[in-house]
């Protein structure tokens, strides 16, 4: 088969109870389908479905399992009317978003019997998202027979960590026998903006040092040296490092000694400290949303502010600390829902980093919301760099890469 015969690429992200998609044709890198079939398995699944260039659909549909949200979709893209394709055939290869591989897999694959069994494998590590991340591999399976399915993991970018930077300094057993370890999460982004910046300022790849900068309701940092995670923030789940929407990021473990003691089961502690903690805790307004904090804040609500300088000074912390591991930064970049469109943030972040050579241009950071831009002075030694992120088209290039090299 030549590359033509690979040009569309489906990109599935199947969550619990949700399957987005994206078709892309990569010819020219084009999106040209996009949609997501949500509130699978209740009594009330809707398939969303907007393809370039024709009338989006809104319906409501039966979806009790992840195969039969992937017929809707696939049905609508094939629809005489709304499709964008004349036949499934046209599929070259479906790329799909994994959670965690583990340590057994560290760059994208085709899905196989064995790398299922490994995905399994893995589910205490990602205990919701990988069954439903295989779930949808196995609908595609059945619904598409024939057709490349390729897996493309959350955790792979991280896998460059070295040793010192990924281990935790507990008995050494419990990784050998339990692989708890530091792993990773949102490296499908960080791959793709840490691509996306060194194009950007004209730099070999292999040559970028940076501060990737994922901002939203989760966040996380990575300290990309030569174009190379080096570390970051999340570590062995997606609760350490930065406090976000509604997780606490780092604290003193011995809190969750104290809550237990205090009569809370393991269970509640998780709940509190992944749902219930955050902005959602910190801001007076039981909001993880950013906006409603910035809000809230700008009309006086002093535990509103103070959960924005929480905020900035955590990402200024570990922006500084990664500064100095990987020897100076040729950007520090900021991405994810927040980091691409909330100016309020950001500035609160960059005030911060003067000490580094990154001060603020304020006219252009007001300026900007969700495209590329430079957002620090032209004196600056350390440039401030907004860079959206695109993970579903980094999905769509790696799978495109593998079934056909």
């Amino acid at each position: 088969m030549s590359k033509t015969d690979y040009d569309k690429i489906l990109v599935i992200n199947s969550g619990s109870s949700s399957l987005k998609f994206m078709l892309f044709s990569m010819e020219h890198e084009t999106m040209i389908a996009k949609g997501l079939v949500e509130r699978i398995g209740t009594d009330k699944p809707r398939l969303v479905y907007k393809p370039v260039g024709k009338e989006p659909l809104t319906k409501d549909v039966s979806a009790p399992t992840h195969g039969e949200a992937l017929q809707h979709v696939c049905e609508v893209l094939v629809d005489p009317e709304r499709g964008v394709l004349k036949s499934l055939s046209e599929v070259g290869a479906i790329g799909h978003r994994v959670l965690h591989g583990g340590e057994a897999i560290t760059k994208p694959v085709l899905c196989s019997e064995e790398v299922k069994n490994i995905i399994r494998a893995c589910i205490p590590l990602g205990p919701l998202h990988n069954p439903a991340n295989l779930a949808g591999i196995e609908a595609c399976e059945k619904i598409c027979p024939g057709t490349p399915n390729v897996a493309v993991f959350d955790t792979q970018f991280h896998t460059t960590m070295p040793r010192y930077a990924y281990l935790y300094a507990i008995p050494m057993k419990y990784y050998t026998e339990d692989k708890i370890r530091k792993y990773g999460f949102h490296g499908t982004s960080h791959n793709f903006v840490t691509h996306a910046t060194a194009e950007f300022l004209k730099k070999p790849v292999e040559e970028l040092n940076a501060i990737i900068c994922h901002l939203g309701n989760g966040s996380s940092i990575a300290a990309v040296k030569n174009g190379k995670c080096f570390d970051t923030t999340m570590g062995l789940t997606p609760l350490q490092g930065l406090m976000m929407g509604t997780r606490c990021g780092d604290i003193d473990p011995a809190v969750c000694v104290f809550l237990g003691r205090k009569g809370l089961s393991p269970d509640e502690i998780d709940t509190l400290l992944n749902k219930k903690s955050g902005f959602y805790a910190m801001n007076g307004i039981a909001s993880a949303d950013m906006r409603d904090t910035i809000a809230a804040a700008e009309s006086g609500n002093e535990d509103a502010k103070n959960a924005m300088l929480m905020f900035a000074h955590r990402v200024a912390l570990y922006i500084g600390g990664y500064y100095t591991l990987i020897g100076g930064a040729d950007a520090v970049v900021f991405t994810g829902g927040i980091g691409e469109n909330s100016d309020e943030a950001r500035q609160l972040i960059i005030e911060r980093l003067n000490a580094l050579g990154c001060f603020l241009d304020a006219e252009k950071n007001r300026a900007t919301h969700g495209q590329v831009a430079v957002i620090s002075t032209k004196e600056s030694t350390l440039p401030a760099i907004v860079m959206p992120t695109n993970e579903e088209l980094m999905i769509a290039r790696e799978t495109y890469r593998i079934v056909t090299q």
